[in-house]
C-alpha cells in the first residue's frame, strides 16, 4: 500500500492525492469511466438494445481501445447484458419481427474480419451468420426480414498478403484507397450479392416496402469527397440500378425515407460553404426541390425520425441545449424558444407510430447513458453505468455569457473550482476542434480534458464556444470564415479576462489546451498570444496552415468552410496566421502531443512547432508522439498516457515550481509492477 501511496504522489501530485482522499474523481477513475455509444428501439417499442464502452484494465489488459458490449432495457430501466467482456460488438440492429438482434463482431482471435451475429433476445447463444472477404462496416435489415444490407470495402487485391510478406508494401497514396459497396445478404441461404454502383457508399435507408433503398455515394473514397461531394441516392432493391439523385449541397448527415416511401429527410448545408450540416429537407424521392422543415433555425439539427406520412421528430443543438421537437412538412413553422435545461440528447432512435423514442444522453453528472424519451417529450434516465459517481462529489458547472471584445455575447461553460475561493484560483481554457464544433451543458470529463479533476484540485475550467462554434445557426457558424485564429481565438482571451474581471482567477494562471483546431488556437494561445497564457498544451493540432493543404486529407473542406481562399492565393496571409510563423515570440511553456499515424492533421505540425519553439526560444518545450494513433488516441492506455502528462503540465506551471519541465517518464513501470504483484 506504502507503494502505492508513492507512486500516485510521483504520477498526480500530492494535491490530486488529497482530492482523491476527499471524496472527489480521481483520474484513473475518470479514465475507466464507462458511457453508452447507441440505442437502438424494438419494433415493438418495449425495449432497447444499447452498445456500452469499457475502458480497458490500466497495466492489466493488452493494448487496444475500449471494450464494446451489448446490452437491453426494458422501458423501466431493468437492463441485461447479451455480449460483454472482451468484446468489440458494432452496428447493432433489431430483426424486423423484433425477435432477435444483428451485430457485427471479431470474436474469433484469429479471425481476420469481422462477422454478422444473430442472437435472440430470448436467449441462448449468439449464431455467426457471415464472414465477408473484407470488413464489414454497417449492417441494415431490410423491412421483411429476409435480407441484410451491409456495406463493405473491397477486399484487398489478389495475393496481396503472399506480396506483403516479400516486401512488396508499396501504397500509391489516395489512389490506392479501397471503395466500400452494398451487399445483400439472403438470410435463408446466406449468398451475398454486390450492388454494382458507381461511387463510394456510406450510410443506407431502407424504404417500408422494402423495393428500394436510399444510399450515400461519393465519387471517391477520399474523406474529402465523404464532406464535400457526397448526395443520396435512390435504388431499385432488385436489380440494384440507380433510379435518382436527390441533389443534396455540401456537407450531408442522415437521412430516411417517409414510411409511404414517396420523400426523403436528410440532414443537409445550406451551401457548399456552410461548415455543418444542420438542416432538415425534405424532397421528394424522385429528386428536385427540397423543401426546408425549421427555416431558419438558429442551431443545427443533427438527429430526427419520421412519426407518419407527414410529421417529423428532429433533434436540436441549439446554444448549450438540445431539444426534441416535432414538425409538420406542410407547413412552414419557426422553433419555439430555446430549451434552457434538460439532460443533452446525443442520438435518437424510434419507429414510425411509436409514441415513444430511445436516446442517448449525458447531464453535467454523468457520462451518455440511455434514455426513453416519452410521448410528451419527457426524457427518463434508464441506465446507471457508472455507480462510482454517485459516490463522488462533483464541482458546480453552470452556463456563462460573456462580451467579446466587439460586443458579440457567446456563451461557455465553466465548471468551478471544488473548493472555490474568492480569486487567484488557477483556470484553464479548453478550445474545442473543428470549428463547427460546440460544447453542450452535459459530461464535459474526458481524458483530453478532464474538467472535474481539475475543479477537485482547485482549477476552474472554462469551455468556450467561439465565433464558428455550431449551435447557432450558420451565420455564426461561418463567422471564422476567412479570418484565421484572429477573432475567433481573441475569444478565448475574452473569456479569461471575463473571468478574471469577476474576481474567480489569477490572470498570471492561466492555462489553454485543445485539439485537432483546438490544438491550433493553443499553439496559437501560446506564440502570438503567449503574455495571456502561462502553460498550454496542444494535441494533434495545426501549426502550419501552408504544410497542412498539403499534407492534410481534407484540403478542399478546409478551402470551402474555413480558409475561403487556397495558399497560393496568398502566401503571406496563410503564412502569418500560422503558429510556426510566431514560434519565436513564444514564452508559454508548450507541451505539443500527437498521434503518428493521424491522416487529419499530420504529425509533421506538431514536430514543426516544436523544432520552431526549441531553435528560437529557451521556453520549455516538448514533443510526445503515440505510436499507431491517429487524430486522437483510441487505446485506454494511450488516453491515460496523455491524460497523466496533459495534468502534470498544468499543475507544473500553474501551481508548482515552474522552471526547467518536469521528467519525461511517469513511473508506468513501477505501477505495471505493482500491478502486476497483486
Amino acid at each position: 500500500m506504502f507503494r502505492k501511496t508513492l507512486l500516485l504522489i510521483s504520477l498526480c501530485g500530492l494535491a490530486s492525492l488529497a482530492s482523491a482522499q476527499e471524496g472527489y474523481l480521481s483520474l484513473e477513475e475518470l479514465v475507466a469511466l464507462k458511457s453508452v455509444s447507441s440505442a437502438r428501439m424494438s419494433p415493438d417499442g418495449t425495449h432497447i438494445a444499447y452498445t456500452l464502452s469499457v475502458p480497458r484494465t490500466l497495466y492489466e489488459d493488452n493494448n487496444g481501445p475500449s471494450y464494446a458490449e451489448l446490452h437491453v432495457t426494458d422501458l423501466n430501466g431493468n437492463s441485461r447484458p447479451f455480449i460483454t467482456g472482451e468484446v468489440n460488438v458494432s452496428s447493432v440492429q433489431w430483426s424486423a419481427d423484433g425477435k432477435s438482434i444483428f451485430f457485427l463482431a471479431k470474436r474469433d482471435a484469429d479471425a481476420e474480419f469481422n462477422s454478422l451475429y444473430r442472437i435472440p433476445v430470448s436467449g441462448g447463444e449468439s449464431q455467426k451468420l457471415f464472414t465477408n472477404d473484407s470488413s464489414i462496416g454497417s449492417i441494415y435489415p431490410s423491412p421483411d426480414g429476409a435480407t441484410v444490407a451491409f456495406i463493405a470495402s473491397d477486399p484487398a487485391p489478389e495475393k496481396q498478403e503472399e506480396l506483403t510478406t516479400k516486401g512488396f508494401k508499396a501504397r500509391i497514396y489516395e489512389e490506392s484507397v479501397p471503395f466500400s459497396r452494398v451487399h445483400m445478404l439472403d438470410l435463408e441461404t446466406l449468398e451475398a450479392t454486390e450492388h454494382e454502383l458507381d461511387g463510394h457508399a456510406s450510410s443506407f435507408s431502407w424504404a417500408s416496402d422494402g423495393e428500394q433503398y436510399a444510399v450515400a455515394l461519393a465519387p471517391t473514397p477520399l474523406i474529402d469527397d465523404s464532406f464535400t461531394s457526397r448526395d443520396v441516392y435512390t435504388v431499385d432493391t432488385e436489380s440494384g440500378k440507380l433510379q435518382n439523385a436527390i441533389g443534396s449541397t455540401g456537407k450531408l448527415g442522415s437521412f430516411a425515407f417517409s414510411p409511404d416511401g414517396e420523400r426523403i429527410a436528410y440532414i443537409g448545408s445550406v451551401d457548399i460553404h456552410d461548415p455543418q450540416q444542420g438542416r432538415l429537407y425534405v424532397a421528394s424521392r424522385d429528386g428536385g426541390e427540397r423543401r426546408e422543415i425549421v427555416p431558419n433555425y438558429d442551431g443545427h439539427i443533427t438527429d430526427f425520425a419520421w412519426v407518419d406520412d407527414l410529421t417529423i421528430s428532429w433533434l436540436g443543438n441549439r446554444g448549450v441545449f438540445r431539444e426534441w421537437q416535432t414538425s409538420s412538412i406542410t407547413e412552414t413553422k419557426q422553433a419555439g424558444p430555446a430549451p434552457t435545461d434538460g439532460p443533452i440528447i446525443l442520438s435518437v432512435d424510434i419507429h414510425p407510430g411509436q409514441s415513444v423514442a430511445a436516446a442517448v444522453a449525458d447531464t453535467p453528472s454523468h457520462p451518455p447513458e440511455v434514455y426513453v424519451i416519452s410521448a410528451d417529450g419527457t426524457p427518463k434516465r434508464l441506465t446507471d453505468s457508472n455507480p462510482v459517481l454517485s459516490e463522488r462529489k462533483l464541482a458546480m458547472q453552470e452556463v456563462i455569457r460573456y462580451p467579446a471584445r466587439d460586443g458579440l455575447e457567446l456563451e461557455a461553460l465553466l465548471i468551478h473550482p471544488a473548493k472555490k475561493k474568492r480569486g487567484g484560483n488557477p483556470l484553464i481554457v479548453v478550445a474545442h476542434g473543428g470549428p463547427e464544433a460546440n460544447y453542450s451543458h452535459g459530461w464535459l470529463s474526458r481524458y483530453a480534458s478532464p474538467g472535474q479533476v481539475w475543479a477537485a484540485n482547485g482549477y476552474a475550467v472554462i469551455y468556450p464556444n467561439y465565433r464558428g462554434s455550431t449551435g447557432r445557426g450558420v451565420d455564426f457558424s461561418k463567422m471564422g470564415q476567412n479570418d484565421y485564429a484572429d477573432e475567433e481565438f481573441n475569444d478565448l482571451v475574452d473569456a479569461k479576462r471575463y473571468l478574471v474581471d469577476e474576481g474567480l482567477v489569477d490572470s498570471d494562471k492561466v492555462g489553454i489546451t485543445g485539439g485537432s483546431y483546438g490544438g491550433y488556437a493553443t499553439m496559437w494561445s501560446a506564440s502570438a498570444l503567449t503574455e495571456e497564457y502561462a502553460a498550454a498544451v496542444s494535441f494533434v493540432g495545426i501549426s502550419n496552415q501552408l504544410s497542412k493543404f498539403g499534407t492534410g486529407d481534407i484540403p478542399y473542406e478546409m478551402y470551402n468552410v474555413h480558409s475561403r481562399i487556397w495558399p497560393w492565393d496568398d502566401w503571406m496571409w496563410m503564412l502569418e496566421r500560422s503558429p510556426v510563423y510566431h514560434a519565436g515570440k513564444t514564452k508559454t511553456p508548450l507541451l505539443i502531443m500527437h498521434g503518428d499515424q493521424d491522416p487529419r492533421v499530420h504529425p509533421g505540425q506538431s514536430m514543426e512547432m516544436y523544432r520552431f519553439v526549441k531553435i528560437q526560444t529557451d521556453t520549455p518545450v516538448r514533443l510526445v508522439l503515440y505510436p499507431g494513433e491517429g487524430h486522437g488516441n483510441r487505446n485506454t492506455a494511450a488516453q491515460y498516457d496523455f491524460a497523466l502528462r496533459l495534468v502534470r503540465w498544468m499543475d507544473h506551471y500553474l501551481k508548482g515550481p515552474g522552471g526547467e519541465p518536469p521528467p519525461y517518464e511517469l513511473g508506468h513501470a513501477e505501477r505495471l509492477a505493482d500491478a502486476t504483484d497483486e
